[in-house]
C-alpha cells in the first residue's frame, strides 16, 4: 500500500493543511421539551390528586341507610357529593335533600341532615295517594260535613289518606258522625248512613172525626184519625172542627217512640170566631188579654160582647165588637192599614241620587211617605262621599232631613282628629299646611348665612305637638334620665321640658311611642343608631323643618293664595324688639349671672327652664316654640339653597342635625327671631324637642 492509499484525506498538490468547509445550521423539526416535566408526569399527578380526593372523601363520609315505607321506587339525594353502594350512602356531615318515589304514593321530597355518628340511619314514610269515598244518605238531602268542609258531591268525594271526621245532618233526623279511616291509594270505599228519625209518630182520633189537626200552631195537613210526626220536644196538640170548641193539649215527643192518644171527645162550641188578618201574624188580644196570632179560631161565649183587637208593629191597630149566636161561627178577614210618616229630603247639590233600603227612588230633593219603620237612606253623587242615614218615620209628623255632601277631599279632612292625646299625655294639634316662604331677607338684622330665603310648598297634613316633651314623659321611656342642673338652677323638675337629650335619643323616644299604640315606625334603628326613616309611616317623629317654621311663622287667616313673607312673624310677638315682659322664657336680667347676653329691662320670672305651658301660646295654639328650650328637627343640617322646594324634609345624610327656635339662653337679636337656625349632634341644657306625625 502507497502512502496516498494511506491517508484517507486528500492533498492538495500545492499544499500540506487541511481544508475544512463551514455547513450552515439546520434546526430539527422535533420540538424539544426543555421544562423536565412531560405529559406522563401531568397524568400521573391528576391521577394522584384524585386519589386522595377519593382517598379524604372516603375517610370524612358517613355510611347512612336510607330506609323507606314502602319501599321506593327511585331515590335521588340531593346537596353535595354522595356514593351509593348497595343501599348504603357515603355522605360527608351536612343538610341534604332525598328525592323518592313510590308506586300509588305521592312523591316524596324531604330534607335531612347527616351528623357525627360514623353509621347513621334515616327513616322517611310515604304518603298514599288520596282515596275516593261514595256516601249512601238516607234520606238522600241530608247535609255532609266533612273535616269541617260542607261537602256537596255524594260520590267519588276525595279525600286524603288517614282518618276523616264525617258529619251527616239534616232538620228532622239526629245527627251522625263518626270517623272514617280513608285508604288511600286512589282505593274507593263506600259508606251508607241512615239517620235516626227525629220524631215520634202521634195517633190522633176523635169524635166527631175529620178535625184539622194543628202542631204548634201549624196545619199538619191531616185529619182525624192520623198518624202524625211530632218532632221530639215538647209540642202543642190542637184539633179544630166547624162548630166544636178547639181542644188544645201538651205532649212530650220522644225521637222514634211512638205515641197514641186516647180517642179526643170534642165539645159542641157556644160560639167560635175565626182571625185572618192581611198580612198575618198579627197579635190578637181578646177583652184585653192575649191570646194568640192570626190565623187563629176563637172559642166565645154566645150572646156577649167581645172585644178584639189586631196589632202589628207599623200598622193600624184594627179593633172590633163582636157578639156571636149560640152555635155561630163567624170569620174575620181584617187588611191592616199601614202607618206611614212623612220625611222630606234636602241635599246639596241638587242632582244627588237618593235610596230608601237599597232602592233608587230618584231625586234626593222630594217629599216620600214612608211606613212608620226602620229605613235606611242615602245620598250619593260621583265625586262626592256618600251619606247614609237610618230613620224611622213617625204618624202625623214630618221629619226633614238636610244633607249637603261633601267632596272627596272634604270628606277625607272631615274624618281626620283635629286633636290626638298619646299614651305619654302629650296633645297634638292637627294643620291643613299651605305654601309659605322660609328663611329671611338678607337685608333683615340680625339674619345668618344659613337662613336662605326660598319657597315651600307644602302639602301633607300634619300632627305636631301643643307642648315640649317633659321630663316626666320621657322618664316613661328612659326611667333614669336626669336633665341635671345649669350652675345652681334646677332643670329636672317633672313639668319641666326633657333637656340634654341628643338628636338620636329623641329619634328613639318618637320609635318608642309609636311603639306603644301600634303604629309603625318612622325612623329605621339599629344599635342605636338611626339608619334610615320610613316616609310614608303614621308613627311619631320629630318635625321637618318646614314644619316648625310654618306652625311658628304663619298666622291663622292666611291661606296658599297670600302667603306673603310680610305676614309671616319675624319675632313670636310681632315685628320688633323687646318682647312684651312674661311673653316667654327668654335670657332675661335674672340670667344675667348665667349667660353672656340678655334682653335689657326684659323679664319673665324664670331664670333657667320653665314648666311647660307657663307662657301664652303662639298664634296656633303651641306653646314655647319660641324661648324656654330650643327644638331638635327631624332634618339633616345644610345651607339650603334658594330654588322652591316642595314638603322638604332636609337631605338625607349630614353629621349634623337642626335645631329651631330660641331658650332660655338666649337674648340677641340674632337668636330670638323665628328664621334662627343652629345645628348640633348631642344634648345640651337648653336644647329639648317636641313630637309630630303625619296625618296620613
Amino acid at each position: 500500500m502507497s502512502a496516498d492509499d494511506q491517508n484517507p484525506y486528500p492533498t492538495d498538490n500545492k499544499s500540506n493543511e487541511l481544508d475544512i468547509a463551514a455547513t450552515p445550521f439546520v434546526p430539527s423539526d422535533a420540538t424539544q421539551d426543555t421544562s423536565g416535566i412531560s405529559r406522563w408526569h401531568i397524568i400521573v399527578g391528576l391521577f394522584a390528586l384524585l386519589a386522595l380526593a377519593a382517598f379524604w372523601f372516603l375517610f370524612t363520609s358517613k355510611s347512612v341507610q336510607l330506609g323507606f315505607d314502602p319501599s321506593a321506587d327511585t331515590i335521588n339525594v340531593r346537596g353535595g357529593f354522595s356514593i351509593e353502594l348497595g343501599g348504603v350512602y357515603l355522605l360527608r356531615e351536612g343538610t341534604y335533600t332525598v328525592e323518592a318515589t313510590a308506586k300509588l304514593h305521592q312523591p316524596l321530597e324531604q330534607t335531612f341532615s347527616v351528623e357525627a355518628p360514623r353509621n347513621q340511619r334515616l327513616e322517611f314514610t310515604f304518603v298514599p295517594l288520596p282515596g275516593l269515598l261514595n256516601l249512601q244518605l238516607d234520606p238522600p238531602d241530608a247535609q255532609v260535613i266533612i273535616q269541617n268542609r260542607p261537602i256537596e258531591e255524594r260520590q267519588s268525594i276525595i279525600l286524603d289518606a288517614g282518618p276523616q271526621s264525617i258529619e251527616v245532618t239534616h232538620p228532622k233526623y239526629l245527627p251522625y258522625s263518626s270517623i272514617v279511616e280513608i285508604q288511600g291509594k286512589r282505593i274507593e270505599q263506600n259508606l251508607t248512613v241512615a239517620l235516626a228519625p227525629n220524631w215520634a209518630d202521634v195517633e190522633l182520633s176523635s169524635t166527631p172525626a175529620g178535625a184539622t189537626i194543628l202542631i204548634d200552631g201549624v196545619d199538619s195537613g191531616e185529619t182525624t184519625p192520623a198518624i202524625i210526626p211530632a218532632m221530639s220536644g215538647e209540642r202543642e196538640i190542637a184539633l179544630q172542627l166547624e162548630g166544636y170548641r178547639v181542644h188544645r193539649q201538651r205532649l212530650f215527643a220522644q225521637a222514634g217512640k211512638d205515641m197514641e192518644i186516647p180517642t179526643i171527645s170534642l165539645l159542641q162550641a157556644d160560639a167560635q170566631l175565626q182571625l185572618n188578618s192581611t198580612p198575618a201574624g198579627a197579635g190578637i188580644t181578646l177583652n184585653g188579654r192575649f191570646v194568640g196570632q192570626t190565623p187563629k179560631l176563637l172559642d166565645l161565649k154566645s150572646g156577649y160582647p167581645h172585644k178584639v183587637q189586631l196589632i202589628l208593629a207599623g200598622y193600624q191597630t184594627f179593633t172590633t165588637t163582636r157578639t156571636l149566636k149560640a152555635g155561630e161561627l163567624s170569620v174575620l178577614r181584617p187588611s191592616l192599614v199601614r202607618q206611614t210618616g212623612t220625611v222630606v229630603v234636602r241635599a246639596q247639590p241638587e242632582e244627588a241620587e237618593l235610596t230608601i233600603n237599597g232602592q233608587s227612588v230618584g231625586s234626593a230633593n222630594q217629599s216620600l211617605t214612608l211606613p212608620i219603620n226602620e229605613h235606611t237612606i242615602a245620598i250619593n253623587l260621583d265625586g262626592y262621599a256618600g251619606y247614609t242615614q237610618v230613620i224611622t218615620p213617625k204618624v202625623g209628623l214630618t221629619q226633614e232631613v238636610k244633607v249637603k255632601l261633601l267632596t272627596l277631599e272634604e270628606a277625607r279632612l272631615r274624618s281626620l282628629k283635629p286633636s290626638i292625646t298619646t299614651t305619654a299625655g302629650q296633645t297634638l294639634k292637627l294643620y291643613q299646611p299651605f305654601d309659605f316662604s322660609m328663611g329671611a331677607s338678607r337685608r333683615e338684622p340680625g339674619r345668618r348665612a344659613n337662613e336662605t330665603l326660598r319657597d315651600v310648598a307644602m302639602s301633607r297634613l300634619f300632627y305636631i305637638a301643643t307642648h315640649e316633651v317633659t321630663n316626666a314623659q320621657f322618664r316613661q321611656f328612659a326611667a333614669g334620665h336626669n336633665s341635671g342642673k345649669f350652675v345652681e338652677q334646677d332643670l329636672n323638675e317633672d313639668a319641666m321640658p326633657v333637656s340634654s337629650v341628643s338628636w338620636e335619643e329623641a329619634a328613639a323616644y318618637c320609635n318608642w311611642l309609636s311603639d306603644t299604640e301600634g303604629l309603625p315606625r318612622f325612623y329605621d334603628i339599629e344599635f342605636g343608631k338611626v339608619i334610615g326613616t320610613n316616609q310614608a309611616a303614621t308613627g311619631y317623629r320629630l318635625p321637618t323643618e318646614a314644619e316648625w317654621a310654618w306652625a311658628a311663622r304663619t298666622q291663622p287667616g292666611a291661606d296658599a293664595a297670600t302667603p306673603d313673607p310680610k305676614g309671616q312673624l319675624r319675632f313670636a310677638w310681632g315685628a320688633n324688639l323687646p318682647p312684651p315682659d312674661r311673653h316667654g322664657n327668654y335670657a332675661d336680667r335674672s340670667a344675667s349671672a348665667l349667660v353672656g347676653r340678655v334682653i335689657f329691662g326684659y323679664n319673665d320670672n324664670h331664670t333657667a327652664a320653665a314648666p311647660i305651658g307657663t307662657f301664652k301660646p303662639n298664634q296656633r295654639g303651641l306653646y314655647d316654640l319660641s324661648g324656654n328650650v330650643a327644638e331638635w328637627i327631624n332634618d339633616f343640617y345644610e345651607i339650603p339653597k334658594s330654588q322652591p322646594v316642595t314638603d322638604p324634609i332636609g337631605p338625607d345624610s349630614g353629621e349634623y342635625h337642626v335645631i329651631r327656635g330660641s331658650s332660655w339662653m338666649h337674648g340677641t337679636i340674632t337668636e330670638l327671631r323665628y328664621s334662627f337656625r343652629d345645628y348640633g349632634l348631642l344634648g345640651r341644657q337648653d336644647l329639648g324637642f317636641r313630637i309630630a306625625r303625619y296625618a296620613e
